[in-house]
Parts: C-alpha cells; structure tokens; sequence
C-alpha cells in the first residue's frame, strides 16, 4: 500500500466514528495493538522531547526504508505514536522527509486534543521527521 493509500486509509477509518470519544477509544485500542517495546530501550536518547508524557521511539534503517517501534506511558499518546509508526513504518527516509502529515489534521486530531498532547503530537511529528531527514 503506497504512503497516500495509507493515510487515505486512516482518514476513512477515523470518519467511521461521530463521537471524538469514539475516536479516543480507537486510538486506545491502537495503542493496545502496538508491538512490546523493549525495557532496555527505553532511553534517555531515544526519548521524544517535547511531549508531556513519556514517549520512546526507535529506528532502524533496513534495506533503505525506516522501520519504527514506540511505546509511551500514556495510553492515548501510545496510540497517537502507534497511529503514526503504522502509516510511516516500512517507508523510505525521502518518503517521509518530503510528506507533509496532513492526514492529522484531515481526522482533527490536533484540534480535538488537550493543548499538551497537541504539542506532544508535533514533537512526535518531528522526531519522526528528523530521524528520516538523518535516514536513521
């Protein structure tokens, strides 16, 4: 599935649900879904700065695409990265670099979360923007 499909793909999800308490509990689920992240990566280096809670994200370049695993402290905030690392694991460091997100604010998630984790999801955003503009 191509990056565009993928996003297209989250947009029709997330419209699947009225309520934005419908949609908190989709990103819970998300965050359930997101694989175990190992305790001994869980490092200061490796920690988003920015967000309010703890969020932990790794990378690794394979075959020239980036593949990312996460976890955080805060189960909405896991399922925002989960959200994230699912659209953007598996895809090449120029893909990433050159996307502009803009399927986040296609769903209102942004908008529809408390100032804080807003800002989280834009350090989020970054960090992962940053890891493919370093193709790491």
């Amino acid at each position: 599935m191509t990056l565009e499909e993928k996003k297209q793909q989250v947009i029709e999800d997330f419209s699947l649900y009225d309520e934005w308490l419908d949609k908190y509990e989709y990103l819970i689920e998300l965050g359930k879904s997101l694989a175990p992240f190992p305790e001994g990566k869980k490092t200061e280096d490796r920690l988003i700065k920015g967000c309010q809670s703890r969020v932990w994200l790794d990378s690794e370049l394979r075959e020239g695409r980036l593949y990312f695993s996460a976890d955080s402290d805060a189960i909405i905030t896991k399922g925002i990265i989960s959200l994230l690392i699912d659209v953007y694991s598996g895809r090449t460091p120029e893909e990433i670099a050159a996307d502009d997100f803009g399927f986040v604010a296609d769903i209102g998630l942004k908008e529809n979360l408390s100032p804080t984790r807003a800002n989280g999801l834009v350090s989020m955003i970054e960090t992962i923007k940053n890891v493919a503009r370093n193709g790491r």
